[in-house]
């Protein structure tokens, strides 16, 4: 699955006044529902007293985040590489380098990665975890 942009952002920044944290200090969690999903929590509940977090996703080809809703989050997708389809109500949305899509609280949705994965940069207001 080896995308130079997705690297870009894997060994990325987050700078903020006080300080600076590198992504690549940051390890991936494996989904711990979803197979072939990994995580990268790059901005927590902790770090926002809950107002929203930060993550990067990676979807392994063929596999999926299947059909869920959270009830209190808007989420919003931004496609960093890799392609596939987001299925957000009853739309489904071709994934691709560029896209952004927000899924308002309460709204079903699934994500299914192509044949060659799919990376996301997903926010969640308020944060997921």
């Amino acid at each position: 699955m080896g995308n130079d942009l997705f690297e870009t952002f894997d060994n990325g920044f987050l700078r903020l006044p006080q300080s600076t944290t590198e992504f690549a200090d940051i390890s991936w969690a494996d989904h711990p529902s979803f197979e072939g999903v990994a995580l990268k929590h790059i901005v927590s509940a902790k770090d926002t007293a809950g107002q929203f977090s930060y993550h990067l996703v990676r979807i392994a080809p063929g596999k999926s985040i299947l059909n869920h809703i959270h009830e209190a989050q808007l989420e919003t997708h931004e496609v960093i590489a890799g392609s596939g389809i987001c299925i957000n109500g009853s739309a489904a949305i071709p994934y691709e380098p560029g896209v952004i899509s927000v899924m308002p609280a309460g709204v079903p949705h699934e994500v299914n990665a192509g044949s060659n994965g799919l990376f996301l940069f997903a926010k969640f207001m308020p944060a997921l975890c």
